[in-house]
């Protein structure tokens, strides 16, 4: 199936899943159209079975994604009623994502500002470079932010952390990003991608239903609201009786590299 499309582009290679964000003439900052083809995009990469992670990155080297398309808000977001209408169709894509069962790889170079925060703290996993820029400018332009996107950047950089972003709405760098926890890891930017890359591949590697029970398990333990403890047990035996457990015990004998079917 191709989803491609002028401003979000993707492509699979090598059991990974690349969503590109592609509008580098606005930074990267998307519309409310480029919402619901990303929806599409994880929709597709959810049903196939041979990407096994997915990264997200932004185009052009200067910013991952800058936020929502302000220039568009004068029609489609300019009052509360009109700002639900908004947010129903960007929670799509938004829940899409949340609902992804395999990792995500967020990497960001450039500007990483609004909606390109709560993008990369959807993530699992938040790689940046050194010339990394943060914000959530929320309180310049007078909107609020909704309650799902604040509990995931509470749980990411804690309650004190999360209020000074908000309240002064200050852009900070990559270095205080990694020190509140806000990204996992900062490398050099000629770097990143390959960096990336090699730990998409190692997750790839990896037993895919193990994998995408370890995110599932540490989902239930971050929201007591959908814990599921029979689901966690079901997936614990998924794991156990697959033939992957068999190859992996196999593989650890034999003194070499597993090679995981997903089954």
């Amino acid at each position: 199936m191709d989803l491609n499309t002028d401003q979000i582009l993707s492509k699979k290679e090598n059991n990974i899943g690349w969503m590109i964000i592609n509008n580098p003439a606005r930074r990267n900052a998307i519309s409310l159209s480029m919402r619901q083809q990303m929806t599409s995009v994880f929709d597709d990469f959810n049903m196939d079975p041979e990407v096994r992670v997915m990264i997200i990155r932004g185009s052009g080297g200067k910013a991952f994604i800058s936020g929502a398309d302000i220039s568009e808000f004068k029609n489609v977001r300019n009052n509360f009623d009109a700002e639900k209408l908004y947010s129903k169709a960007s929670e799509k894509m938004t829940d899409a994502m949340n609902a992804f069962p395999k990792p995500i790889i967020a990497m960001i170079e450039g500007y990483c500002v609004g909606g390109g925060v709560a993008t990369a703290i959807g993530a699992d996993i938040r790689i940046a470079s050194e010339n990394t820029k943060y914000g959530i400018p929320a309180g310049r332009l007078g909107l609020a932010y909704g309650f799902d996107n604040l509990r995931q950047l509470v749980d990411l950089v804690g309650p004190a952390n999360a209020k000074k972003i908000l309240f002064t709405a200050d852009m900070f760098d990559a270095e205080k990003a990694l020190q509140i926890g806000l990204v996992n890891e900062v490398v050099s930017q000629e770097d990143l991608e390959s960096y990336v890359v090699d730990m998409a591949n190692k997750i790839a590697n990896n037993a895919p239903l193990t994998v995408c029970a370890s995110k599932e398990t540490i989902k239930h333990i971050l929201r007591p609201e959908i814990r599921n403890l029979e689901k966690l047990e079901d997936l614990a035996k998924e794991c156990f009786d697959s033939k992957d457990y068999k190859e992996g015990r196999e593989a650890f004998m034999e003194k070499r590299n597993p090679k995981f079917i997903g089954k």
